[in-house]
């Protein structure tokens, strides 16, 4: 079940939502945030990183700021698409959680996830959670867990996709079903520390997190979600990206 925890939760989690043209999705996925946080009695906060956009992205974070407070929306925006590693270096310089979650803002990864992100973390006292779309069970085992997956891709990129995760499993070994996820919890101290550590850029920095997680001895958990793809808006992934994934498997082999 996703319901509410049963013993008080007295810690404060800080989402990093990095945007870019995300003025339609915006509104629901704080809406859904808002009310799943609230309902699990779950202090909480949205650092939205907007790096921007022309299409009105930070007018409507400004408006959202008004409505459910400054303190629960906090807009820092950047000069330009600087990448996603960056943006969550930039967050970082102003959670005041002792939690951070990363995210999607296009609806790909829904909140109604992030309570059992956090109850597997409680139970087993991990520094990381991580969403997988690969798994039917959680790591380590968890009741309320139901079969990860992926909706609104055709055969082509599911195969890619899945392709992608068994050879950076093969060559890597990361201990995780989904090497480029990115909708994770972390400590913030882990997060803090591992980002020192990382030095790809774009979305090789999903997959390196998790290798050089696993590399300095943190604890993992993986909990299956439902991957949508995007509603509003266009896809960032593209061929670029695809031969940096590429390259990024080879440096991370040779160099962690």
């Amino acid at each position: 079940m996703q319901g509410s925890f049963n013993s008080p939760n007295s810690h404060k989690y800080s989402v990093i939502l990095p945007t870019y043209n995300e003025r339609k999705n915006l509104p629901v996925i704080i809406w859904l945030l808002a009310k799943t946080l609230n309902e699990n009695n779950l202090a909480w906060e949205v650092i939205i990183v907007d790096d921007n956009s022309p299409d009105g992205t930070q007018e409507v974070a400004k408006q959202l700021a008004t409505v459910y407070g400054e303190d629960k929306i906090v807009l820092k925006p950047r000069a330009g698409k600087l990448g996603l590693g960056t943006a969550y270096i930039h967050g970082l310089n102003f959670v005041t959680g002792d939690f951070v979650i990363i995210m999607d803002a296009d609806f790909s990864h829904h909140p109604k996830f992030i309570p059992q992100f956090i109850r597997l973390q409680q139970a087993h006292n991990l520094d990381i959670v991580t969403g997988t779309r690969y798994r039917a069970t959680s790591t380590p085992s968890s009741p309320d867990a139901q079969p990860g997956g992926v909706h609104g891709w055709d055969f082509k990129r599911k195969l890619v996709s899945r392709g992608a995760n068994f050879l950076a499993d093969t060559i890597l070994n990361p201990g995780v079903s989904d090497l480029t996820g990115s909708f994770r919890l972390y400590r913030l101290p882990v997060l803090r520390h591992i980002i020192t550590e990382t030095v790809s850029k774009g979305y090789v920095f999903q997959m390196e997190m998790m290798v050089r997680a696993r590399a300095l001895g943190y604890t993992v958990g993986e909990v299956p979600i439902t991957f949508v793809d995007r509603i509003f808006g266009d896809s960032k992934l593209g061929a670029n990206e695809i031969v940096s994934y590429a390259k990024g498997i080879w440096v991370l082999f040779t160099t962690v």
